[in-house]
């Protein structure tokens, strides 16, 4: 089993994993963000759209993963797919008060057009996002690596959210995000350069030796959700419900978490005070990969979720600059060391020659339901949130601490699940 990476596979997951991942950030971190500053959207309005990307991020990795697999091709799925992102994200240019109101004069409420059309472009992005990066390039990446070397790509590409959070939150300092003009100038420069990225990878990426699938399309499609699929491989789902309820914390605070650092505690500044705890954090993710190829699943996923709980407790206690700087360094520490372990024991486990067919079953716990079950907990933990007054006459909930609280509670959920996967001999081929 080969240990190492070559040259030209390292470049290409550096390149389309950040490049996926910063627009991934700007959507599920910022796009809360500009529904709050640009329509003063509700906790309920935020958790709709979650949760509607979320379902069309699943159905459109279970198809096109399936897709991808009977044409056996990975690379126009890829690099078609950035193109095609790159300008559905450009789209949200158009959607702002100013031109909202010159295009529906009559309506009486411009902020609830915005929050529907919001949610509906949001959908379109992410099936052309989902296709490219979380059926086509996800299952590249499978293919392209083996057991031997999975814990390093899958090092490289758990570290790049954590990168590309401290691109986006570097570059949105220089924007004041309560001007429509700002967010225009943002969707532009993100748009081109997923675009460009697409352009790029019509030269750079190798085209792996699958061979396609002989199975009918639809067949291929609803392949890992047959009860006789999941008795093959045992371990790779208990993986996978392992990773649900991982995700299902993360998503309960993530959507509100730029919300919660600069309206809550009042950080305008949080940039300055997160790059460090991204950067470390970062680091740590890298060589999080060679941990688990060299200790595996239990030892390296236990200490992430230590770390992850951890986090969460000192952001839920403290509100002082120096614990919640601590409390995000581990809770980031934990999140993306546990991304990468899981995402590595998930590819060890998936049957070779069928990467794409088994990329819907992990969007649906990576993405889907914890994607619909997070948003909903965390909108619950809201319902009494303090709200404050906009200068339209409209109000806003201040997001609080109780957020962490519900994430550590699933997390704490995860232990038993960690101990039945300890006792899983073997792998399922």
């Amino acid at each position: 089993m080969k240990s190492s990476l070559s040259r030209r596979f390292a470049v290409t997951l550096f390149l389309f994993s950040l490049v996926g991942q910063i627009a991934w950030v700007v959507e599920n971190m910022y796009f809360n963000v500009f529904l709050y500053k640009m329509f003063h959207a509700t906790p309920d309005a935020i958790s709709a759209m979650v949760s509607a990307s979320a379902v069309a991020a699943a159905v459109t990795t279970v198809f096109m993963g399936a897709l991808s697999d009977k044409v056996g091709k990975r690379k126009l799925f890829i690099w078609l797919g950035y193109v095609l992102w790159g300008l559905s994200i450009i789209g949200f240019l158009f959607l702002n008060r100013s031109t909202l109101s010159a295009l529906f004069p009559a309506a009486t409420s411009i902020a609830a057009i915005g929050v529907t059309l919001t949610v509906v472009l949001d959908c379109v992005m992410t099936f052309f996002g989902s296709t490219a990066n979380d059926a086509a390039f996800n299952a590249f990446v499978t293919d392209a690596t083996e057991e031997g070397n999975r814990g390093k790509a899958e090092g490289i590409n758990a570290m790049m959210p954590l990168i590309a959070i401290l691109v986006v939150f570097g570059s949105f300092m220089f924007f004041d995000l309560d001007r429509e003009e700002s967010w225009r100038a943002i969707f532009l420069i993100i748009g081109t350069f997923v675009m460009l990225v697409g352009v790029v990878g019509l030269f750079l990426i190798r085209e792996p030796q699958i061979t396609p699938s002989r199975e009918g399309y639809f067949k291929s499609v609803l392949y890992g959700f047959f009860p006789s699929t999941v008795k093959k491989n045992p371990t790779l789902y208990l993986t996978l419900l392992a990773f649900l309820i991982f995700n299902v914390s993360i998503q309960i605070f993530m959507p509100y978490l730029i919300l919660y650092y600069e309206v809550s505690l009042g950080m305008k500044d949080y940039v300055f005070i997160m790059a460090p705890a991204i950067l470390v954090a970062a680091a740590v993710t890298f060589f999080w990969g060679r941990v688990y190829d060299k200790k595996g699943l239990f030892f390296s996923a236990s200490l992430s979720l230590t770390s992850l709980v951890l986090g969460y407790m000192l952001l839920f206690f403290f509100r002082g600059t120096v614990p919640v700087f601590i409390g995000s360094l581990l809770m980031m520490i934990g999140y993306l060391a546990g991304m990468a372990v899981f995402g590595a024991h998930i590819r060890s486990h998936t049957p070779r020659g069928k990467a794409g067919l088994f990329q819907g079953v992990r969007i649906f716990s990576q993405v889907l339901i914890p994607g619909v079950i997070g948003p909903y907990v965390g909108k619950l933990l809201l319902a009494n949130a303090e709200t404050v007054l906009n200068s339209d006459g409209t109000r806003s909930f201040i997001p609080n601490a109780t957020l962490f609280l519900g994430a550590a509670v699933a997390a704490v959920v995860l232990i038993p699940f960690l101990f039945l996967l300890k006792n899983k001999k073997g792998a399922e081929k």
